[in-house]
């Protein structure tokens, strides 16, 4: 016979029963923010909301479900290819977060959270050597500010190799993007460049060729620390090496200063093979976008120029009109391979590292092809009644990508790529190159 108190027990089980099965903060969800989130998700970071603590988060709940479900964060745009950084949540993960915000979002047990990450200073890496731009570079309210050169001058006093570097703005409301370049002393770019004065780009100053330049550090978006251990490889600083920051500054409306700067991980042994990166190639410079053109598309190519290298990152760059980016091997052989392809978000400039390095031999055509929208369809066109050229400013175009390749120790740099193809065409070309035009065998 049922009674009562036996009904009423009964529920007071299933209810507790349900209660154990909701996931809670401490216990299920803050183990997922450490681990996919808190990287960005943190105070001074990109970010505009910390996932720190149980009362920072809280108030998120709803929105990160429906951040994960539509798979909008973490961001993560490739559609083909296999990387070792890979951010794409488990469905098991997002079937967590999903059943602990349908569950109320409850905390749980104080003794059931994890060990709080850790964060150097900020930091991302843990740097054996910080090199901040030596005078503060002041940002006008108002206007266009022109791409910043700085060199600056470390006095390393012998070879180092580098496994990992980090640059961080002094500013993060008016630095857009930036980027750290090595300087040997055989190069003569900026030769005649004061130390830790601006130059503008293209300015008296500038000048010399950037043979030897290597790219140490990258900023913007979404992107990180960039590491550079892979394959047994370290990054080289050649001995009496300079450092060139190069910064993309925009006002804000009120005046504002800045003093980026880069750390440095330094490897505890030669390494077996150099990580180099390459300074935006292949690029189409002669990049046209016909104003209205819902799909334009524009390819450029470069040509491995070295023996025994291998490829192992990629970070495509385009501005506010770029729809989706696809990198293509073209092998001495004449096969064919899609490395990579993905939509392009500006706000989330991601790199992405090859889950495996990819051998590329000498003769390989690297070939890059990016659609872009500029009608009036794309809300983040800042005018599409204008035919579009290369420029710098995020109302021109660019169609770029940073790769990072591993080489011999001994290899000649400025011979790693060579530009072909399309990229070998002027700029102010009136027509831009297409796919249809290039050869793929």
């Amino acid at each position: 016979m049922f009674t009562t108190r036996t009904v009423l027990v009964g529920l007071a089980a299933a209810v507790s029963a349900m209660a154990a099965s909701v996931p809670t903060f401490n216990k299920d969800v803050l183990p997922i923010l450490e681990k996919n989130c808190q990287q960005c998700h943190r105070p001074g970071e990109l970010a505009p909301m910390s996932f720190l603590t149980y009362s920072d988060t809280r108030p998120w709940a709803k929105a990160m479900k429906d951040a994960v479900l539509t798979k909008k964060m973490p961001p993560w745009f490739a559609e083909v290819g296999h990387f070792a950084n890979d951010r794409t949540l488990s469905q098991q993960t997002i079937d967590t977060l999903v059943a602990w915000v349908d569950g109320g979002a409850p905390e749980g047990d104080a003794k059931d959270k994890p060990a709080p990450r850790t964060f150097e200073d900020g930091w991302n890496i843990k740097p054996d050597m910080i090199i901040e731009m030596p005078n503060e570079f002041h940002v006008p309210a108002t206007g266009t500010i022109n791409y910043q050169n700085i060199k600056v001058k470390v006095n390393f006093p012998e070879d180092v190799w580098v496994v990992a570097a980090e640059m961080r703005p002094g500013n993060s409301k008016v630095v857009h993007h930036g980027r750290v370049s090595v300087l040997p002393p055989t190069s003569t770019y900026m030769s005649k460049a004061a130390y830790g004065v601006p130059y503008e780009e293209g300015s008296e100053g500038m000048g010399g060729a950037k043979s030897g330049t290597d790219l140490l550090g990258k900023y913007n978006p979404g992107l990180g620390a960039q590491t550079f251990d892979v394959d047994g490889s370290a990054k080289l600083i050649p001995k009496g090496s300079d450092l060139i920051f190069n910064l993309h500054y925009t006002s804000v409306g009120t005046p504002q200063t800045d003093r980026s700067k880069v750390g440095l991980v330094f490897a505890k042994h030669p390494p077996a093979r150099r990580y180099w990166m390459s300074p935006g190639t292949p690029a189409a410079f002669n990049l046209v976008i016909p104003a209205g053109d819902r799909n334009a598309e524009v390819v450029s190519e470069v040509t491995v120029g070295v023996d025994n290298a291998k490829l192992v990152y990629i970070q495509p760059h385009m501005h506010l009109r770029g729809k989706d980016y696809e990198l293509r091997a073209v092998y001495p052989t004449g096969e064919t391979e899609t490395i990579f392809k993905g939509v392009w978000n500006f706000d989330w400039q991601v790199g992405y590292q090859l889950a495996r390095p990819l051998p590329v031999p000498k003769g390989t055509r690297l070939i890059a092809i990016a659609h872009y929208d500029n009608s009036a369809n794309n809300k983040f066109n800042p005018d599409p009644t204008k035919t579009i050229w290369w420029g710098d400013q995020n109302w021109d175009e660019m169609q770029s990508g940073f790769l990072g390749l591993v080489v011999d120790t001994n290899a000649d740099i400025d011979k790693i790529f060579i530009q072909s193809g399309p990229s070998l065409l002027p700029r102010g070309t009136t027509a831009g190159p297409t796919l249809a035009a290039v050869k793929l065998h």
